[in-house]
């Protein structure tokens, strides 16, 4: 499971690699550290182009699940098929780098560390989500797949599915059902890397 991952990029650096967008001049800040619950740019298909924009990551819970999901792994489930099978409900994550939990702690310091991870040769990728309105604003969650070595070493669960190129991007949000749920699968190993990432420092409390 995926709980935090990182955008540090911008809104021209996603029109170039995610075109065509119709807002590329969006302003939107760094996102060092998104977590369940965040706010985070996602991009949806928009007529003949895509727009970005931000939502809550963390679908809305509903029937005997209490919690927002983050992580979309049963696509054969009908919680899924409906927003599945309808490419306006498919989004694009623009992502830097994703984290992964140790599975033991640490031996020194007795916390378990975070193993960020992100592609080889390019500073910016995508998850593969869907999106819904809700009461509160648009929430999303993204797409996971059984791990790859790279990613299986630290957590040998899962990890996101991501959409490395333009071409895959434009075939999850214009692709059939059938078509899109395909792609839910891991990423080359050869592709990607596990990268150190210092923690931001922390915030300081205002003293008014």
């Amino acid at each position: 499971m995926c709980n935090l991952y990182r955008m540090t990029s911008n809104a021209q650096a996603i029109a170039r690699l995610f075109a065509p967008l119709a807002n590329p001049q969006a302003n939107l800040p760094v996102f060092e550290e998104v977590y369940p619950g965040h706010e985070a740019p996602v991009l949806v298909q928009d007529g003949g182009a895509r727009r970005i924009g931000t939502m809550r990551w963390g679908w809305p819970p509903f029937g005997e699940i209490r919690r927002p999901v983050t992580n979309i792994r049963n696509l054969a489930s009908p919680m899924w098929r409906s927003a599945l099978a309808d490419p306006a409900r498919r989004c694009l994550v623009p992502v830097t780098a994703f984290s992964e939990w140790s599975q033991t702690p640490d031996p020194a310091t007795r916390r378990k560390r975070k193993h960020w991870f992100a592609l080889k040769d390019q500073p910016l990728f995508a998850f593969a989500g869907l999106w819904r309105p809700a009461n509160d604003g648009a929430r999303f969650a993204f797409l996971t797949c059984e791990a790859n070595a790279t990613v299986g070493r630290v957590h040998p669960k899962a990890m996101p599915v991501i959409l490395g190129t333009a071409q895959d991007a434009t075939r999850w949000l214009t692709a059939d059902g059938a078509e899109a749920a395909a792609m839910q699968r891991a990423y080359a190993d050869e592709a990607m890397v596990e990268v150190e990432i210092a923690d931001p420092p922390p915030v300081q409390p205002s003293l008014f």
